[in-house]
């Protein structure tokens, strides 16, 4: 089993390089299961919009497409794939969360999830929102997206953002559970329940000629540094 454990700046928000790292070690893992959490009280605070704040059109192009790629490794990971979310998991951190087979939230007090991408007026990349849509329903889908919330564990496991509340130990036993059994059938038999990604050739258009101008836009980019100040 493998512990792949996201650790990073801004409680663990995801920059270009924590992606990298973390996508290289998904790669590396191969056929072994994983387990996947944050490091400190933290899962992942979402994206790290002091970088994206900053970046150009190719700069952009780079950290989406790795977050792309991220997110397509761990949906596809052929093996058990279990995550603890021991803290706040929020926009791209609740993103890599349901990527998982099964997904644990810490029951601490203040500990939240959500994808308030809406929000924060951000564009989902299309490979990105297939992975989030075959993982809700379609009512939670809605609700979740459009109200852009931040859940407490026993509300984001009713939404289905995560499937148990409990603890690193509740986490790891799953996984143990998981990996139990033959891992031939098992990778085979995911394959069967989880639909393909499929992204059209004009949703990749759209990526490159919309969506990516989009996010590194002067507009959206003075948003999000004005949503930096705000936590400050």
């Amino acid at each position: 089993m493998k512990t792949i454990l996201l650790s990073g700046a801004g409680k663990n928000a995801l920059s270009t390089s924590l992606m990298q790292r973390t996508l290289a070690e998904v790669r590396e893992a191969k056929h072994e299961p994983i387990f996947l959490t944050g490091d400190g009280d933290a899962f992942s605070a979402g994206l790290n919009l002091k970088e994206v704040s900053n970046l150009d059109v190719a700069g952009m192009t780079t950290f989406l497409e790795t977050l792309e790629q991220l997110v397509e490794a761990l949906y596809a990971h052929p093996a058990p794939v279990v995550a603890w979310v021991n803290g706040h998991a929020i926009a791209g951190g609740c993103v890599l969360a349901l990527t998982a087979d099964i997904r644990v939230m810490t029951g601490r007090e203040g500990a939240r999830i959500g994808l308030n991408e809406v929000a924060l007026g951000l564009r989902f990349p299309p490979l990105t929102f297939a992975m989030v849509r075959a993982r809700l329903t379609p009512p939670a889908l809605e609700r979740v997206l459009l109200e852009a919330a931040l859940y407490e564990a026993g509300d984001a496991r009713a939404l289905g953002l995560v499937d148990l509340v409990g603890e690193e130990s509740v986490a790891r036993a799953m996984l143990s559970k998981l990996a139990s059994h033959p891992a031939d059938i098992y990778a085979a038999t995911k394959l069967l329940l989880r639909p393909r990604l499929e992204v059209t050739d004009a949703d990749r258009t759209r990526f490159r000629e919309d969506t990516i101008p989009y996010w590194a836009s002067p507009e959206r980019r003075a948003a999000l540094l004005s949503v930096l100040e705000r936590r400050r």
